[in-house]
């Protein structure tokens, strides 16, 4: 199998980290898909990142299907087994993979020419920001990881979210969340997070 997209996006980043962490047998490929050779609108007609290759002309584009295939892939999913641990897995998830949403669409605005930028959309993506952290901080426990005792796609995707937004949208919430800061140090500190940096 073949992963495509590039080292900073978070949405291909969910699915390095899934990789590392379950030791898959899949090959990076770097592509920008907004270079004017990319391939990447062949293999997704939505023009998006990352598109797994599960062979040749046969490809899984959107990040929550493509790690949701990689996490079954070898028939042991990073959820847990009960009914109450799973939901609240999927809380986390959709809890990071807005926060995700809201640092991009935060950094697209900016990325706009300043005449053309609304401020009005800055501060909506950074209060979703901020409205999202501090549910998290009210809901961490003093655990290792956020569900249960094993480390589940609730700490990949909401380690991804908070490291995404250290890298595009630094700002203090360390200090106004400190239980989920140290969990996310602690997160951290494991391989798959360390060897998926984005570069600087």
């Amino acid at each position: 199998m073949k992963l495509h997209g590039t080292l900073t996006s978070p949405y291909v980043r969910k699915a390095r980290v899934l990789i590392l962490e379950k030791r898959l047998p899949v090959e990076l490929v770097i592509e920008d898909p907004s270079a004017p050779a990319s391939p990447i609108s062949g293999m997704n007609p939505l023009g998006t990142i990352p598109v797994l290759e599960i062979e040749a002309g046969r490809y899984l584009f959107e990040s929550t299907l493509v790690t949701h295939y990689l996490e079954h892939f070898d028939g042991n999913p990073l959820q847990p087994g009960d009914a109450d641990g799973y939901w609240r897995s999927l809380w986390w998830q959709a809890l990071g993979n807005g926060i995700i949403d809201a640092v991009v669409e935060r950094r697209l605005e900016l990325r706009r020419l300043p005449f053309n930028q609304s401020m009005e959309k800055v501060a909506a993506e950074e209060g979703r920001v901020r409205r999202a952290i501090d549910a998290a901080e009210s809901t961490v426990r003093r655990r290792r990881f956020l569900v249960g005792g094993a480390f589940t796609m609730a700490d990949v995707v909401m380690g991804v979210a908070l490291q995404y937004t250290d890298f595009r949208y630094p700002h203090d919430w360390h200090d106004r969340a400190p239980r989920l800061a140290r969990w996310l140090a602690a997160i951290a500190r494991r391989k798959s997070f360390r060897e998926t940096l984005p570069p600087e």
